[in-house]
């Protein structure tokens, strides 16, 4: 089984007029050149355009990835920042345009974060750097960014992602909740739509796969409403001067 021979043909697949999710050539070399298997483990179905799940993430299929790398339209020497890391393929995509110490990540979930080091370094990409965070917060060490892709759904922009962009940067994000557009940003405003997507929600700490949910008991709520009761408010307190 000749991988780079699958992964040709994958990329073919997506260039053809049915498809049409990869068009210019940047991106059709980075898809290529990239070895998706090693993100993947199986690696004869690391070539076919299909979603995988993966701790609770979504490992997006190669036509997906090529309608956002597309829309982003990264050139060679760009800073870039992915939002929602994920396994790490996007990032070493776009590594494999802008140059790996060009890409910086962030991914809420600690153990995604490790298993995209991981992938990345395996693929050839352990210059990409990955690290835990609220992606809505972006990475501002790092900032100013040419260019941001968030790999999750918000009704807007994080004004954080917006204020880290360079000037004339571009942000690319899926926009809505449910119904949701491919869309692009440029000093603020939305300037290109890429047609319909299906995203996961952009999520808050607290909210990623894994995270253990506090079970308060019947009695703490009882307590809890009674101590809520018994409160004074304040224009109950005699030691305000409401005068």
């Amino acid at each position: 089984m000749d991988l780079a021979v699958l992964r040709d043909d994958m990329v073919a697949s997506l260039e053809h007029e049915s498809k049409q999710c990869v068009y210019s050539e940047a991106v059709s070399i980075a898809m290529r050149t990239v070895p998706r298997h090693c993100f993947i483990d199986d690696a004869r179905g690391a070539y076919t355009d299909q979603a995988f799940d993966h701790r609770g993430t979504t490992i997006l299929a190669p036509s997906t990835v090529g309608r956002l790398v597309e829309a982003l339209c990264p050139a060679e020497g760009e800073s870039v920042l992915v939002v929602g890391a994920g396994i790490g393929y996007t990032a070493a995509v776009l590594a494999a345009i802008v140059g790996p110490e060009n890409v910086q990540a962030v991914d809420i979930s600690r153990q995604l974060v490790y298993d995209a080091r991981r992938c990345l370094a395996k693929a050839g990409y352990e210059t990409v750097y990955v690290d835990q965070g609220d992606g809505a917060r972006g990475l501002p060490a790092y900032a100013p960014y040419d260019k941001i892709l968030v790999e999750a759904a918000a009704v807007r922009p994080p004004r954080a992602l917006l204020d880290q962009l360079a000037p004339d940067g571009r942000l690319v994000m899926p926009l809505g909740v449910g119904k949701q557009t491919l869309v692009a940003f440029e000093d603020g405003d939305v300037v290109d739509h890429y047609g319909s997507v299906l995203f996961r929600p952009l999520l808050v700490d607290g909210e990623q796969a894994g995270t253990i949910e506090r079970n308060r008991t019947a009695r703490e709520d009882f307590e809890h409403m009674v101590r809520e009761s018994e409160s004074r408010h304040g224009w109950e307190h005699e030691w305000i001067d409401w005068d």
